[in-house]
């Protein structure tokens, strides 16, 4: 849909002139045409390295009908001291007569490093208050992401970005405890938790879950976060009692869960081939001689199936990947919805590090 910008900047300006000028503009604009009316679901605030911010900005276009209503971007360039700003409101080209017409905010403040610990100051006026918000810095800046805290009921972030896992664990635990976090790296394990389930979810098959004695995690390199959170959900469902896992031969995690009936091997081996952030492939064991594998194939994930009696099949799940911008709309439509299956999760994985 043809879209049109009314557009207000200013140099070293305020955070409350920044609210007056929008207040101002979307008054003249619903007075132009009362079928305009302000988006009114979510607040998201970003704070980006000034840097990388045209790419958060493409990321954004992407997401598509899960447009946040009011996005706050805090671009930080490390040299600034002063405040810069672009507001921008999107609306339809046409609104024809007893249509409605959503009117969707965009705020670009340039700030400097100096101002991350005090970014809520900034911020306060700019959100539309009783709306829900949620803030995301894909660059790091957990400073201002703290700073933002008191404001804010959601945290998006994504646990592979952090170069140890154990960090990433940490801080999400860390702000589970706060806010409501939605995490890019579970996300992005949903189709295989959902095959999962759909594997043992016949009866005849449910009382195999009590039988695993073996999970395998692929994943790529960088994701091992994202391996951790998969284990961590299987033991929180399937009530396991995991211990620390050892490294082997370099960066391959091992190591043991405890279930009723059975210890469970656990083996994360990173994939050099995987191109793209998340899981490789998995591969479940159970006692009775079952073995159930995925792996990422040309149109959706490869499944793999046999029994002790030497029955095997092999088929494709079709499904075409989200991609990284399907990934955060999905993040931001999560925001508004409730996961009591991520923090069981988290917590789970923590005792698989610490």
């Amino acid at each position: 849909m043809a879209t049109i910008d009314t557009v207000w900047r200013a140099r070293d300006t305020k955070p409350g002139d920044i609210d007056a000028a929008l207040r101002a503009s979307l008054s003249q604009i619903h007075r132009e045409n009362a079928g305009y009316v302000p988006a009114r679901v979510l607040n998201l605030i970003c704070v980006v390295d000034k840097e990388y911010s045209g790419e958060i900005a493409n990321r954004l276009r992407k997401v598509g009908r899960y447009h946040p209503s009011r996005t706050i971007v805090c671009s930080v360039d490390p040299k600034r001291t002063t405040l810069d700003a672009v507001a921008t409101i999107s609306a339809p080209s046409e609104v024809g007569q007893g249509q409605i017409g959503l009117l969707r905010e965009t705020v670009v403040v340039e700030c400097g490093t100096r101002h991350l610990k005090h970014l809520d100051r900034i911020v306060d006026p700019l959100v539309v208050t009783d709306l829900l918000t949620c803030v995301w810095a894909p660059h790091g800046h957990s400073d201002g992401v703290d700073s933002l805290l008191d404001l804010s009921q959601i945290v998006l972030l994504d646990s592979v970005d952090e170069p140890d896992p154990a960090d990433a664990i940490r801080r999400g635990l860390q702000l589970s405890e706060k806010v409501y976090v939605v995490d890019l790296a579970w996300l992005r394990s949903t189709p295989w938790r959902e095959r999962i389930a759909a594997t043992f979810d016949p009866d005849q098959l449910r009382p195999e879950l009590r039988t695993i004695s073996s999970v395998t995690i692929r994943h790529h390199p960088d994701s091992a976060a994202a391996a951790l959170l998969l284990i961590g959900w299987l033991a929180s469902r399937l009530d396991w009692q995991t211990t620390p896992l050892m490294a082997h031969r370099g960066l391959v995690l091992e190591g043991s869960a405890h279930a009723r009936r059975q210890d469970i091997k656990i083996r994360l081996e990173p994939d050099p081939k995987l191109m793209v952030r998340g899981l490789a492939g998995l591969t479940l064991e159970t006692a009775s001689g079952r073995s159930f594998s995925l792996d990422r194939g040309p149109g959706g994930l490869r499944a793999r199936y046999h029994n002790k009696r030497g029955a095997e099949r092999e088929w494709t799940i079709l499904g075409a990947s989200r991609g990284e911008s399907g990934i955060l709309g999905e993040g931001i439509r999560q925001a508004l919805l409730r996961d009591g299956t991520y923090t069981p999760a988290l917590k789970a994985a923590a005792t698989l590090l610490f």
